[in-house]
């Protein structure tokens, strides 16, 4: 993967960024997706149609109506309720889990830029190791000790999130440390923490902020995965991959309780995906001067 070098504090200043955003059609679509995922769950904090949590088996099964928009599930529950309060625990997995491997897994990439030699190695070494074991296995190993639940899918996520975030981080920051203002810094006196934190960080920033987008798409997608095996979210806790998995049986009396759940992880999914597509071309320099 090539680095995407901008200079210091540029990454959301460069001029026309924002111009040039709103002229970019993968990004706006993505930015509309991702914003409506977000205002799904934003919005089933405080209202949802009717309680995701109320069993009723006398309306079970019910067909899209006024009173309930897209129908009911096999026990009576609204599925539109159940759809705003899954995207609230699809995010908090995709925010938490992100966020294990943003924050270990660059202050490895840059530990291991900084000081190189064996240290570099161990590090490359363990993120080997690590992308040894997918997040639905680990999921799965971490669940015959512990026992099945969300914080143990939010862990396995994060702990497969942390070599990817790594490996760029490094790859991005030995770009920098070639640099000749590097060096100068040094003559100066400065040490490598310091370089890290001033020079290295901010100058690829514009590359972690690219992939904690496409991150997080992996990330509601393993936890749709994980739900469905019934290894993440657990009942009563509504979430798309658990209604999924609760629907597969009433394929033919019911589809479209398949169809919801499916088309809400998709359009997550998408719209993080062309989100971090149009970020990865506003803020390389190289694709901004070419359009």
């Amino acid at each position: 993967m090539n680095a995407i070098v901008i200079p210091s504090g540029a990454a959301l200043t460069v001029p026309g960024f924002w111009r040039r955003a709103l002229h970019h059609r993968s990004f706006m679509l993505g930015a509309v997706l991702t914003a409506l995922l977000l205002l799904a769950a934003a919005v089933s904090l405080v209202w949802t149609p009717w309680s995701p949590y109320e069993i009723d088996l006398a309306d079970k099964l019910k067909p899209p109506s006024g009173s309930h928009w897209l129908g009911t599930d096999t026990y009576g529950r609204d599925v539109v309720s159940l759809l705003l309060v899954g995207a609230r625990a699809s995010i908090l997995v995709g925010m938490i889990a992100v966020g294990i491997g943003l924050t270990v897994g660059t202050a490895l990439g840059l530990l291991a830029a900084a000081r190189r030699g064996w240290i570099e190695e161990a590090v490359m070494r363990f993120s080997d190791f690590t992308l040894a074991f997918p997040a639905i296995l680990s999921a799965i190993m971490m669940t015959a000790v512990f026992g099945a639940g969300i914080v143990n899918a939010i862990v396995a996520i994060g702990i497969y999130n942390i070599p990817t975030f790594a490996r760029i981080t490094r790859a991005s920051a030995n770009a920098i440390w070639s640099r000749e203002y590097i060096a100068a810094s040094r003559a100066c006196g400065k040490g490598s923490f310091a370089i890290t934190m001033q020079h290295v960080l901010p100058n690829i920033s514009a590359v972690l902020i690219v992939q904690i987008s496409i991150r997080f798409a992996i990330a509601i997608l393993a936890e749709a995965a994980l739900s469905y095996l019934g290894l993440g979210t657990q009942p009563p806790q509504p979430s798309w991959g658990r209604m999924l998995s609760e629907a597969q049986t009433m394929m033919f009396q019911a589809p479209l309780l398949a169809v919801f759940p499916g088309v809400a992880i998709a359009l997550a999914v998408l719209g993080l995906n062309l989100l971090g597509d149009g970020l990865r071309d506003l803020l390389d320099p190289r694709l901004a001067r070419a359009r």
